[in-house]
C-alpha cells in the first residue's frame, strides 16, 4: 500500500528499520514499505541457509541498519536449525548447539575404556557356559561367547596367531580365548554320539548262566573242519551231517544231555590271521587242533598268540593219532616251548587225544569244553537289548547283505532296528545255522541277520538302537570317519607335497580290484596284498568288497586299468560282455594260495632285475698305434685273467674310470681275430668311437648278467 504524503506513516517497527534490498538486489527506495509475502516453503526455489541461532528478531536488530524482517508484525517466529530435546526443553541453547555426533561419543567411549584397562579386552562379563567342538570357526566361538569377533581376533594376534572371522580354531585354542574372557567351557566331541550305544555291565543279579562259544584254531590242514563236522553229528537235533550252511562259520550244537556249545571255525591259511584274532576276541574257549603227525607248525603258534592276548583259556586237540607216524608226546613236548603246560607235567592246559576221521575221545573234547566253561561260570542277562558282534558278512543275490552275528547279551528280536559299524536296518529274519526261521535269539546264539542296508565289516560290534534317526546318527558318523581316513583326514599335505612325494619315491603300483563271497575273506585278500609290496612296487587296491562282479565293477576298473580278483564269485552275463568289450581282464580264484602266488609272480614281474657284473680279466696298455682309416689300436698285454670278444670293457687311468665302453668288438693277436686271450698274452684292441687311448691305460674286461628279482 503506497500512503500519500500528507497521510501520516506508521512508526516502523525495530526490525524493519532500514532499506530492504528488493528482488535485484536495490534496497527498496525510501517512503515505500513492502506487503508482507508469505514465506517459500523448504525445498521450494531459493531459500536461505539456516543459521545457528533461533532469535530472528535479535538477529536482524544486530544487523544493522538497512535490513528488514519478511514478516508481519505479531506472526510467530519461526524455528532455524536443529530440532533437540534441549531446545524443546527450553535448556541451554549454546549447549544444543556444541551437541556432539553419535560415532564421537561412542569413539570417546571407547578410548576411556582402554585406558581405563590398560589395553585389555572388554569389562568383565556375566560368566555364561560355552559349548566348545572339536573344531569351531572364530565366528561360531563369537556368537556362543557373545562377544564381539574383532575382539577374539585381537586375543589370537596377541597370542601369535593370525586369524580371520572364518578361520577355523581347535578345542584347546577356542577353551584358551573362552577362559580369557572369564567364560565357563564344557567341551564336546564329535565321537560323542556313541555314547551309550554299548551299554555297561550288567548287575549280576540279573544274569543267567549261557552257553559257552568255543573257537576251533590250528595250522592248514591239522582237521579243524573235519572235527566240527565230527562234532555236528553229536547234535541230537541236526539230522542229517550237511545240513549246514557253509560260510555261516558259527554253529550251536545241542547234546544229549540238555547243553548246549557254540562253535566258531577259522580259517588256517596266513591270510586269515584278522580272522583269527576276530575269533579269539569274541570266544570264551579256544580248542587247539594240532595233527600228531605234524606237531606244532607256524600258524599254531599265531593262534596260541591270539588266544593268550584274549585272554582265552587253550584247550589241545591232537588229532590224527589213528596215523601210523602220529607222536602225541611230541605235540606235548613242542607246546612247552610256548608256555603252554599239559595237566600231566603240573599245567593248567587240558590236552586231549582224539581222532576225528574215526570220531575218538569226541566225548572226551566236549566234556573238557564243559567243565572248563564251569569254571568259567559265564553268564548274561537275557532280558535286555541285543549286543554282540559280528562274525562274517556277506552279500547274498537274492535275500541282500546278510550278517552272520553272534549275541553277546541281551536278546535280538524280529523287527529291532540293528547298528553294526557303518551298517544299519530293521531285522527282516532270523534264521540260524540251519536256516531255520527263529523269532528271537539269546545270549550265545549265533544268527544270520537279513534287513541291513550294506554288508557290515567282521568283528564290528552290532547293537539294537531306540529308534531309526539314532541310528542314522550313529551310522552317519562312522562313515564321515571312515572316509577321512581313507583321505588321510582333511588339510593334511599340498598337492605340491603330494607330487613331490610320488616323484622322489617313483613306486610302481599294481591296481587290482577284489571282490569275494564274504566280507572277511575280502578283507584277508587285501591285508596280504598290502604285506606283499615293498619300496619299488606294490598292488592298490581300487575296491574291495563281498558278492557278485557287476557291470559297475567293470566300469571301475576300467577307469583304473585294473583287472578284476574274483574269489568264489562269479560275473554276471552283462558284467562279462561289458568286460570282453572293453578289454578288462577278470580272474576267478577258489584258492586264495593261487590267488596270492599269481599277483605275487605279477608284482615280482615289476621289479626291475638285478645287474650282477662278473670280472674276467684285465689288460694293461703297452702302446698305442695310430693307423689310418681305422684309428688307434691299443697295444696290450694281459695281465689277469682273460680278455674276451664281446665282453663289456671300462678304461681305467690312474685308477679313475675314464669311460664305460660297450662291447669289446675287435680284439686281434698278432693279424687274427681271436675270441680269447689268456693272462701273460699280448694282443691288439680297437674301440669305436673313442680315441682318446694312451700308454698305461689299464682295460677291465667284464660281462653283466641280469637276474630277475621276486618278492
Amino acid at each position: 500500500v503506497r500512503y500519500s504524503a500528507l497521510t501520516p506513516k506508521p512508526a516502523p517497527s525495530p526490525a524493519a528499520r532500514g532499506p530492504r534490498p528488493g528482488p535485484g538486489g536495490a534496497a527498496t527506495p525510501p517512503g515505500e514499505t513492502n506487503v508482507a509475502r508469505p514465506s517459500r516453503a523448504p525445498g521450494a526455489g531459493f531459500t536461505r541457509p539456516a543459521k545457528p541461532e533461533d532469535d530472528r528478531d535479535r538477529r536482524f536488530s544486530d544487523a544493522g541498519p538497512g535490513k528488514a524482517v519478511s514478516r508481519q508484525r505479531g506472526e510467530p517466529k519461526r524455528r532455524e536449525g536443529r530440532l533437540t530435546i534441549q531446545a524443546v526443553a527450553g535448556g541451554d541453547e549454546d549447549a544444543a548447539e556444541r551437541m556432539r555426533s553419535l560415532a564421537s561419543v561412542r569413539r570417546a567411549r571407547e578410548r576411556e575404556k582402554e585406558k581405563r584397562k590398560g589395553g585389555a579386552t572388554e569389562a568383565p562379563r556375566t560368566a555364561r557356559e560355552v559349548v566348545i567342538p572339536d573344531v569351531i570357526t572364530v565366528q561360531e566361538l563369537s556368537n556362543r561367547m557373545a562377544v564381539r569377533g574383532v575382539d577374539i581376533i585381537k586375543f589370537l594376534m596377541r597370542q601369535g596367531l593370525m586369524m580371520k572371522i572364518n578361520d577355523v580354531i581347535d578345542s584347546d585354542t577356542a577353551e584358551l580365548v573362552a577362559d580369557e574372557f572369564g567364560m565357563t567351557v564344557r567341551r564336546v566331541s564329535e565321537s560323542d554320539v556313541e555314547t551309550g550305544f554299548l551299554d555297561a555291565a550288567d548287575d549280576e543279579g540279573a544274569t543267567q548262566p549261557r552257553a559257552p562259544v568255543v573257537a576251533i584254531m590250528g595250522h592248514v590242514d591239522h582237521g579243524k573242519t573235519s572235527l566240527l563236522d565230527a562234532l555236528r553229528t553229536t547234535d541230537v537235533a541236526a539230522g542229517e551231517a550237511g545240513g549246514i550252511t557253509q560260510h555261516i562259520g558259527a554253529y550251536q550244537v545241542r547234546l544229549e544231555s540238555g547243553d548246549r556249545v557254540t562253535f566258531l571255525d577259522t580259517p588256517g591259511h596266513a591270510a586269515f590271521s584278522a580272522m583269527r584274532a576276530r575269533g579269539a576276541n569274541v570266544t570264551d574257549i579256544v580248542v587247539l587242533v594240532v595233527a600228531a603227525d605234524d606237531g606244532v607248525m607256524p600258524q599254531t603258534i599265531e593262534a596260541i598268540q591270539h588266544a593268550k592276548s584274549a585272554n582265552a583259556p587253550i584247550i589241545v586237540a591232537v588229532n590224527k593219532i589213528d596215523k601210523p607216524d602220529a607222536n602225541p608226546q611230541k605235540v606235548v613236548n613242542e607246546l612247552l616251548q610256548h608256555e603252554i603246560i599239559a595237566e600231566s607235567l603240573g599245567g593248567d592246559t587240558q590236552i586231549i587225544e582224539l581222532s576225528a576221521k574215526n570220531r575218538t575221545n569226541l566225548n572226551g573234547l566236549i566234556d573238557a569244553i564243559l567243565v572248563q566253561a564251569e569254571v568259567m561260570d559265564l553268564r548274561a542277562n537275557a532280558d535286555r537289548s541285543a549286543e554282540g558282534v559280528v562274525i562274517e558278512a556277506k552279500l547274498d543275490k537274492g535275500r541282500g547283505p546278510v550278517g552272520t552275528v553272534l549275541v553277546k547279551r541281551g536278546t535280538l528280536k524280529r523287527g529291532d532296528i540293528v547298528v553294526a559299524g557303518s551298517a544299519w536296518g530293521k531285522v527282516r529274519a532270523l534264521l540260524n545255522e540251519r536256516g531255520e526261521q527263529l523269532t528271537d535269539a539269546g545270549p550265545s546264539v549265533p544268527v544270520e541277520i537279513l534287513g541291513l542296508d550294506e554288508a557290515p565289516g567282521p568283528g564290528e560290534p552290532f547293537a539294537v538302537v531306540e529308534n531309526e534317526a539314532r541310528a542314522r546318527e550313529l551310522t552317519e558318523y562312522r562313515d564321515r570317519v571312515r572316509r577321512e581316513k581313507a583321505t588321510g583326514g582333511i588339510n593334511q599335505v599340498s598337492l605340491a607335497d603330494m607330487m613331490s612325494k610320488l616323484g622322489s619315491k617313483k613306486i610302481s603300483e599294481l591296481p587290482v580290484l577284489i571282490k569275494a563271497d564274504v566280507q572277511g575273506s575280502a578283507e584277508a585278500i587285501v591285508g596280504s596284498l598290502e604285506k606283499m609290496g615293498n619300496d619299488e612296487v606294490r598292488a592298490r587296491v581300487i575296491m574291495s568288497g563281498a558278492g557278485g562282479i557287476t557291470e559297475s565293477d567293470v566300469n571301475l576298473a576300467k577307469s583304473a586299468g585294473a583287472p578284476i580278483i574274483g574269489f568264489n564269485v562269479r560275473a554276471s552275463k552283462q558284467a562279462r560282455d561289458l568286460a570282453d568289450r572293453e578289454g578288462v581282464e577278470i580272474r576267478y580264484y577258489a584258492i586264495i594260495y593261487d590267488l596270492l602266488d599269481d599277483l605275487k609272480g605279477v608284482l615280482s614281474g615289476m621289479l626291475a632285475p638285478i645287474q650282477r657284473e662278473t670280472f674276467l680279466g684285465n689288460a694293461k696298455v703297452l702302446q698305442v698305434f695310430d693307423i689310418s682309416k681305422v684309428g688307434k689300436i691299443a697295444g696290450c698285454r694281459v695281465s689277469e685273467g682273460v680278455v674276451r670278444k664281446g665282453a663289456r670293457v671300462r678304461i681305467i687311468r690312474d685308477d679313475v674310470v675314464v669311460l664305460e665302453l660297450g662291447t669289446l668288438n675287435t680284439l686281434k693277436r698278432f693279424k687274427d681275430e681271436v675270441n680269447e686271450v689268456p693272462s701273460g698274452q699280448e694282443c691288439g684292441m680297437h674301440f669305436q668311437g673313442f680315441q682318446d687311448i694312451k700308454e698305461g691305460d689299464f682295460i677291465e674286461c667284464f660281462t653283466v648278467e641280469e637276474i630277475k628279482r621276486s618278492l
